[in-house]
């Protein structure tokens, strides 16, 4: 979600029509939750599917309508006090450390490695696989290349030096977790896992090597399972197109063991349902960032605090944050979540190596099994 932009009177008319257009095109997909989760479900179908498209399961009745949408993109809905007192904040600056390709290139394949590369975007590699989460290598985050939310700091991991990948997942079809720049140079040759209806996103790019799931099934590569799980999100790229495509988290099985991606999610009761089916869960990628203000944000992302009850949901033994830091796209400050995020582990009594938050570039090797 990307927060509406106000426009002043310094600003010169072309600045003022690129940021109008920005402000219409993405308020569509802001508004796309709100506008489709009155869907029916069908009788012979599951039931996250509607007539039109798909709806979320775990709902917590904070709807807010087309009104309360355009409230918040000009700027005219009441203020929230921060969670963290604005002084205790300190001015942004991202922590970026050079990738260590040499690891990278050369992982040893019987313990876990992971590297950050921004925003949703990992490098898991595992059991001799090399895995992308939603990659996002692009300066900017929109439906439009000359303006929208800017990238703070640049990819973990140039693309050029990226090691051979063999599987790609996709957590739903938003701009900041499916780039088309990204997925065009990454071509044909990983084999994709895509939540349903995005198949002829990815045929209209000429990629075949797709594997499209609902929630509850599974693909593979060799001995590596693919299980497509439920998310409370929504879905949608373009004006009139919401929630026609499935959104989804992952659930990696592989013999150092299970590693849940999150993509995007409110927190529901999900996490304790996709813990008790696939426990024990070794590593997890929960999202800290896009959560102010709560009253318009709480239904579609979590934040700190949520995602420290969805770690313990989960029953993981080993969290990491993701989502944050790499684009401005909501009210909290970019440095916010981090000191959120130890204030709630605090509370919750979690100890400082169960929930981590890496640095872009740096790579993590848990030990092995």
């Amino acid at each position: 979600m990307v927060k509406g932009i106000i426009v002043s009177r310094s600003i010169s008319r072309g600045e003022m029509r690129k940021m109008t257009i920005l402000t219409v095109v993405l308020s569509f997909s802001v508004l796309a939750c709100f506008v489709s989760q009155a869907s029916v479900s069908l009788p012979d179908r599951p039931a996250h599917h509607t007539k039109s498209g798909f709806k979320n399961l775990y709902e917590t009745g904070e709807h807010r309508g087309f009104g309360s949408a355009l409230r918040w993109l000009l700027g005219l809905a009441p203020k929230e006090a921060p969670p963290i007192p604005p002084d205790e904040v300190p001015p942004y600056a991202p922590e970026i450390v050079p990738p260590d390709l040499d690891l990278i290139h050369h992982p040893d394949p019987a313990r876990i490695q992971i590297t950050w590369i921004g925003q949703a975007s990992f490098l898991i590699q595992v059991d001799g696989l090399n895995i992308l989460t939603d990659p996002v290598f692009s300066d900017r985050i929109s439906p439009v290349s000359f303006v929208g939310p800017e990238r703070k700091a640049p990819p973990g991991i140039p693309f050029n030096d990226l090691p051979r990948i063999d599987a790609v997942l996709i957590s739903h079809n938003h701009y900041d977790h499916l780039d088309k720049p990204t997925i065009k140079n990454l071509g044909n040759k990983p084999r994709y896992f895509v939540p349903l209806g995005l198949q002829g996103w990815f045929a209209a790019l000429r990629i075949s090597r797709v594997s499209q799931l609902d929630w509850g099934q599974t693909s593979f590569i060799g001995d590596v399972l693919f299980h497509a799980v439920p998310a409370q999100h929504f879905s949608g790229r373009e004006p009139f197109s919401f929630d026609r495509e499935l959104w989804a988290g992952w659930v990696i099985e592989t013999k150092q063991g299970n590693i849940y991606f999150a993509g995007d999610s409110g927190y529901a009761s999900h996490f304790n349902e996709i813990g008790r089916r696939f426990g024990p869960i070794r590593l997890s990628f929960l999202p800290l960032g896009a959560y102010r203000p709560r009253w318009f944000m709480r239904p579609m992302h979590m934040d700190p605090a949520e995602a420290v009850l969805a770690h313990q949901d989960l029953g993981s033994a080993l969290s990491v944050g993701m989502h944050w830091g790499t684009f401005k796209q909501t009210e909290e400050p970019l440095g916010e979540p981090p000191i959120y995020l130890r204030r709630a582990m605090g509370r919750a009594g979690l100890r400082p190596d169960e929930f981590l938050v890496m640095k872009f570039g740096q790579t993590l090797v848990l030990d092995r099994r």
